[in-house]
């Protein structure tokens, strides 16, 4: 499960426009990202975010605001099942 963060203000740079394009990122999360909200983590990318927890990373994931390599990371995992 993923949870949804937001490229921290404090971190962006203005030299790097690509990133300040696509502020939003997966966080893997071991509990409901309805309790991270708020919380500061490492997205999938290694980028400092803050999470969202009313946002879902199966959406906001498809759109073009979402980091590429958070998309990419996590696109492996989507077919994956649970062994039974």
């Amino acid at each position: 499960m993923y949870a949804v963060g937001f490229a921290r203000p404090d971190r962006w740079s203005r030299g790097r426009p690509a990133e300040d394009a696509c502020p939003w990122h997966a966080v893997e999360a071991h509990r409901p990202p309805v309790e991270l909200d708020g919380e500061v983590e490492l997205a999938v990318c290694g980028a400092v975010v803050q999470v969202w927890g009313s946002q879902k990373w199966e959406r906001v994931g498809a759109g073009r605001t979402a980091c590429p390599a958070c998309r990419q990371i996590t696109a492996g995992n989507r077919h994956l099942s649970r062994a039974g």
